[in-house]
């Protein structure tokens, strides 16, 4: 099947939405993002960071056995040398995931509508699953940066088959550090990998299998869109968000969806792994 969308995201790597949410709809979604603030944990809060080693997730098993349930993770700034909280609850978190499209009635209902099932039609795939969602806050003034990155270094499948769908809670801005992406770069294939360290003695339980590419700054274009737009990522495309500089948030829910026909493998590397009793929901299954 051919379509406009499809044709967008093969040239581009990304597809720009608009007004998918309804203003309504934006505002239940914020507001179910707020309300997690303030479950967050008291104790043992842990940080994500794209930057600094010393606190790379990568050591944490909280972080890789986050795919069947709702966790949360803090912004750098945000918790001191005990352990205590620095800053408001309201805007601790970095993000939280990496279930609740599965755990969350709210963004469950976004993540398995009508509409995203459309998208994923037009976009040709057979047997979608989502298989990873997240929360992610973007606070003004800690909102850290998200370092350039294609997703597929993290879902990575056989053929490459993810594809990520970006909604916008706020609007975002150069200043609040909105999506800034490579066009055309998901044409050059996938530059590394984040796997599973086949060392089982390793502290680390993730390692990259080299090192980061160099991305010109003057590659990069912004995308500054307005709160209810919705990005759909290809994994294979270059994309990067600067700190938030402002003083507005930038608030997103954000999904993965990947093909789990036979002829695609997901990696058994991905830190990202289904339970035996829980394989990744399907959106739908295309019959002949």
């Amino acid at each position: 099947m051919h379509s406009k969308l499809l044709d967008e995201l093969n040239e581009n790597g990304y597809i720009v939405i608009e007004d998918f949410l309804k203003p309504e709809e934006v505002d239940t979604l914020y507001q179910a993002g707020r309300a997690l603030c303030l479950d967050a944990p008291q104790s043992n809060r842990k940080i994500f960071s794209t930057i600094k080693a010393e606190d790379a997730h990568s050591k944490e098993l909280y972080f890789m056995e986050s795919g069947d349930k709702v966790r949360y993770f803090f912004e750098q700034g945000a918790i001191g040398d005990e352990g205590q909280l620095v800053v408001d609850p309201m805007i601790a978190l970095n993000k939280v995931g990496h279930a609740l499209h599965v755990e969350h009635p709210t963004f469950n209902a976004l993540t398995f509508s009508n509409r995203v099932k459309e998208i994923c039609w037009q976009l040709n795939y057979n047997r979608p699953a989502v298989c990873q969602s997240m929360y992610i806050y973007k606070n003004s003034g800690i909102g850290g940066e998200v370092t350039p990155h294609q997703d597929s270094w993290f879902l990575h499948t056989e053929p490459n088959s993810a594809v990520g769908f970006w909604f916008a809670l706020e609007d975002c801005t150069l200043q609040n550090g909105c999506l800034q992406f490579i066009k055309g770069s998901h044409k050059s294939g996938v530059h590394r990998r984040y796997q599973r360290n086949p060392d089982p003695t390793a502290a680390e339980l993730m390692v990259y299998d080299r090192a980061a590419p160099i991305y010109p700054q003057s590659s990069f274009t912004p995308l500054q869109v307005s709160k209810g737009t919705c990005i759909v990522i290809h994994g294979n495309v270059v994309h990067k968000s600067e700190p938030n500089r402002s003083q507005k948030s930038r608030h997103a829910y954000t999904f993965h969806v990947i093909e789990t026909e036979n002829n695609v493998k997901y990696s058994e590397g991905n830190w990202l792994q289904a339970p035996q009793d829980k394989p990744f929901p399907l959106l739908f299954e295309r019959t002949a």
